[in-house]
Order: C-alpha cells, then sequence, then structure tokens
C-alpha cells in the first residue's frame, strides 16, 4: 500500500509510529502479558513501516483489548488510521479497481483515527505528537479550523516543536495557495456598459465560463461566497472537499438541495443560445449514454436477482451516481479478471432501486440485478469506466416443444426443493434474526417460473459462490445446465445452510 502525497488533506505524511517500552508496565499485568503486549506492539510497528496498515491495526487493537489506554498503543494505532484513511482517500483508479474497499470507508477510518488521539491528547496533554495526530485526522474530517485550532494548542504547550511549526505553516500555505482572482459578477454584465456589444448584449469573454471545465456556464450555481459554477463541476469539485474551488470558504451545500442561479442561467441562455444548447446537448450525453452504453462499477461479480445496499465514497463513483441518477437509474457491475488483470468480458446490469445522499458527500444505495451482458470495449470517462455492450441471453427451447416442457419440469421441481431449503434454514436460523432477514429478502427476489432463465439464476444466488463461479453463470447460456448447478450448490450447503 502506497501512502498519498496529496497536500489537500493532510498535514504531516511522516507520521511514526513509538516502540514499546517494557518498563512503562502497568500494576496489576503479569510479566507474561507485558512481554506479550510487546511483541504485538513491535509486530504491529514492523507492518506500520511496510505499509501493511489493516495488520497494523489488528495489532495494536488486540495490544489495547489487554491494556486499554496505553498512550503508545492508541498513538500509533491513531496514526494507522490517519494512513490508511489517507492512502484510501488519493488511491488511484486502478488500485481500487484491483483491491475494492469491503472494509470501513475512509471517513469513518479518519473519525476512528480522531478518537484515539482525542484519548491521547487527556493522557499526554502535554506531547507535541497527540496534538499532530489530532490535526491530521480533523484535516481528513475537513474539519479545517478545528484544524488549525488543535496545532496552536500544540504550540502552546511546546512552542519549540518543529513538527507542530511546520504542519501549521503548511497549513497556511495550503490556504493562500488556493486563492485566486475571482470570477465578476456576470448578472451585472446583463446591465451594465462595459463588456457590452454594439448590439446591448454582452460579448462573450471568459467572464461567462466555469473556471473548472472552461466552458460557458451550464445549470450555473452560485456559491454563498459569490462564485459561479457549472452545477456538476461544484459537485465535482467538492467530492474531493467541501471548500469553493476558487477562494476555499467551507460549504454547506449539497446537491440535493442546491437551486440553480436562474437569473443568471436566463442571461446566459439569452444571449448565447447556440452554444447553451451545445452545452445542454453536452451534458445529457453523459447522462443517457445510449441504448447499448453502460457506466460500470468495478467491484465484484454480481448475477441476476440479487438485491444489496453499497456505500459510495470515491470521488468519481460519487460523480458516475449523479449522472445515473438524472437519467435511467442502471449501471453496471463488473470485476477484474485476476487472472489477465483487465476487465473480466461478463458483467451484469443492475439498478439503483434506492439512493441516499449523505451530508458528507457519499451516497447509501441499494441496487437489483437485472440482465447480463458481455463487454465489447470500454474507456475511462471522467475517472469511472463506461462500456460499449452486448446483451446475453440463455439458447431456450421453441414454445410447444418437448424440451421446453422438459425444462419447465425442471423449473417446477427446482422451486420445490429450493423452498424446502428456505424453509430448512429459516428452522435453522430462528434464533438469528440477521440471517432470518437475509433469507426473506432471497426468497422475495424470487421471480416468475414462467421465466426459467431468470428463475435459474435466482436459484444460484441462494448459496454463497466464488466470484470465478459467478462468472461461469454469467457465461452459461444453457438453462438446464444452470438449474442442475443451482440445485448441487444447495445440496453442498445442506449442513451450513449459508447463504449469500
Amino acid at each position: 500500500m502506497a501512502s498519498s502525497s496529496s497536500s489537500s488533506s493532510s498535514l504531516d505524511l511522516s507520521l511514526r509510529v513509538d516502540d514499546y517500552v517494557l518498563e512503562n508496565g502497568q500494576e496489576g499485568l503479569s510479566w507474561d502479558t507485558l512481554r506479550y503486549v510487546y511483541e504485538l506492539v513491535q509486530n504491529g510497528n514492523a507492518a506500520f513501516r511496510e505499509n501493511r496498515m489493516e495488520e497494523a491495526i489488528n495489532f495494536y487493537s488486540r495490544a489495547n483489548n489487554i491494556k486499554s489506554g496505553d498512550p503508545i498503543v492508541l498513538g500509533n494505532r491513531s496514526a494507522a488510521y490517519i494512513r490508511i484513511s489517507q492512502y484510501f482517500m488519493h488511491r488511484t483508479p486502478s488500485s481500487s479497481e484491483r483491491r475494492p474497499l469491503s472494509g470501513l470507508e475512509p471517513t469513518t477510518l479518519a473519525e476512528l483515527g480522531l478518537k484515539d488521539a482525542e484519548k491521547l491528547v487527556e493522557l499526554q496533554s502535554n506531547s507535541a505528537k497527540s496534538y499532530l495526530l489530532k490535526a491530521n485526522a480533523l484535516l481528513l474530517l475537513e474539519k479545517y479550523e478545528q484544524a488549525r485550532d488543535v496545532i496552536l494548542s500544540g504550540l502552546q504547550v511546546d512552542p519549540l516543536s518543529n513538527s507542530l511549526r511546520a504542519s501549521l505553516q503548511n497549513l497556511e500555505r495550503l490556504s493562500s495557495s488556493s486563492l485566486r482572482t475571482p470570477l465578476q459578477n456576470l448578472e451585472r454584465l446583463s446591465s451594465s456598459s462595459p463588456g457590452m456589444s454594439t448590439h446591448g448584449q454582452p460579448e462573450r469573454n471568459d467572464d461567462f465560463d466555469c473556471t473548472l471545465c472552461l466552458k460557458l456556464l451550464y445549470e450555473p450555481v452560485t456559491t454563498p461566497c459569490g462564485h459561479s459554477f457549472c452545477r456538476s463541476c461544484l459537485f465535482q469539485s467538492m467530492d474531493r472537499g467541501n471548500r469553493c474551488p476558487l477562494c476555499r470558504t467551507v460549504l454547506f451545500i449539497s446537491p440535493r438541495t442546491c437551486s440553480i442561479s436562474v437569473t443568471l442561467k436566463n442571461i446566459i441562455q439569452k444571449n448565447f443560445p447556440e452554444e447553451y444548447a451545445e452545452r445542454k446537448q453536452e451534458h445529457d450525453g453523459l447522462i443517457n449514454i445510449g441504448v447499448d452504453l453502460l457506466p460500470l462499477f468495478v467491484m465484484d461479480v454480481v448475477i441476476p436477482c440479487q438485491r444489496f445496499p453499497l456505500n459510495i465514497f470515491e470521488p468519481r463513483y460519487r460523480l458516475m451516481i449523479r449522472r445515473i441518477m438524472e437519467g435511467n437509474h442502471r449501471m453496471g457491475m463488473a470485476i477484474l479478471d485476476s487472472s489477465t488483470g483487465s476487465l473480466a468480458e461478463f458483467a451484469c446490469e443492475v439498478e439503483i432501486t434506492e439512493c441516499e445522499p449523505l451530508p458528507d458527500g457519499r451516497f447509501y444505495i441499494e441496487i437489483e440485478s437485472r440482465r447480463r451482458f458481455r463487454i465489447i470495449r470500454s474507456w475511462d470517462q471522467d475517472g469511472y469506466r463506461v462500456a460499449e455492450v452486448e446483451w446475453i441471453q440463455d439458447v431456450m427451447p421453441q414454445e410447444g416443444t418437448k424440451e421446453r416442457e422438459i425444462l419447465q419440469e425442471l423449473t417446477y421441481s427446482a422451486a420445490e426443493s429450493a423452498r424446502s431449503w428456505i424453509g430448512r434454514a429459516k428452522e435453522a436460523a430462528r434464533l438469528d434474526q440477521r440471517k432470518l432477514e437475509r433469507l426473506a429478502s432471497v426468497e422475495a427476489m424470487m421471480p416468475s417460473l414462467k421465466d426459467p432463465e431468470r428463475f435459474s439464476f435466482w436459484l444460484t444466488t441462494l448459496s454463497n459462490r466464488r466470484p470465478s463461479e459467478r462468472l461461469d453463470l454469467l457465461r452459461i447460456r444453457d438453462t438446464t445446465e444452470r438449474i442442475r448447478r443451482g440445485l448441487i450448490f444447495l445440496r453442498q450447503e445442506e449442513q451450513g445452510c449459508r447463504i449469500q
């Protein structure tokens, strides 16, 4: 895992961990126990220094369970939480596709780092490191003013701390270097003589351009600090931080509540109708990209008839979800083929059935998988992938034939087996409310038996399958074979009654 070098979300990437000193033992713990804590911390430190942050956090947490509130353990774990949060916030799209995040997301990791740092400040209020850790965590959470206050508090305790002084300089330099000349007030140009053409209309100059995309403002939004941007450009920028891209003022706005500047839009649309129409066409093309084109969320193999939630936090996917929700609410779910390192050939379309924008810019969505496809070609668009696809269906026997009759009988028989299996699974899980809810959710997704192909996919969702097995199920175009495999899977799962 490589550490991030972005200055926009860290004060000091040279966070260090401290070695454990056995003499710092506490009463009530045996020497063997202290020795075990020492080994856990040293193993955690070794993992930290090799950028294996998940392992480091695990070692520190185990040490903390034995010797709770130890300053060295808290400080080291806080540093690990901060470092891994930095990494996940700034890793490249290719890195996230090769290793999708299935655990905690960056904001939660930063909050955990902050929690440990706050405890450390209480325990060691005279330590510069405790203030530095807390400031780093606050900055990851985009609480810039609080981070500055923490650094100043630390400097009152240790005025000679080079780390705190350097951090304060970095924070102030970050703020000052982000300031640019503000965009002029465009509404003024519609009624004043400067910048007007001989026909009484504003001349086409860069005063009417978005300073982010450098194109004519489309669906302009004016921030509380007085700057105007294309609506989509502003929120794409805010995916990486909640500050105005020009003056760095903290913005408390969201796509759900922010309104378009109607006056400014009317001025632009009236005076530059052709160019505004081109911008609209360009914007619509990003939302409704075509019948056989799909934006891709590269994470895992999904098969039809599944339903599950997703937490969307990567900036590129936040942008993608906003565009999808303005369009048909559909995208593709794909995975990288481990053998080739490229996108797997087969994937599945999913529909976003619920979408909840969260205050920090993330999205909580629920999806249902619909139909499978083969990827013909793919390309990058604003950081996420888009693919041209070919829709895939099974080769079905003709209606009225003996083969179709046999397939339908197999479907009815398999449905009875599935219902019996679910009943036994419910009985086995009668004291496990969570598993019962999952069983009910899967049962509710059962399609009509008049559609053997969709039923065959649903049947296979009852059991836990490896990604390679799910890819094989997408490739198969024989419904009978898929039903037979589904029944085999159920027999294999019978002992544990495990479901996905």
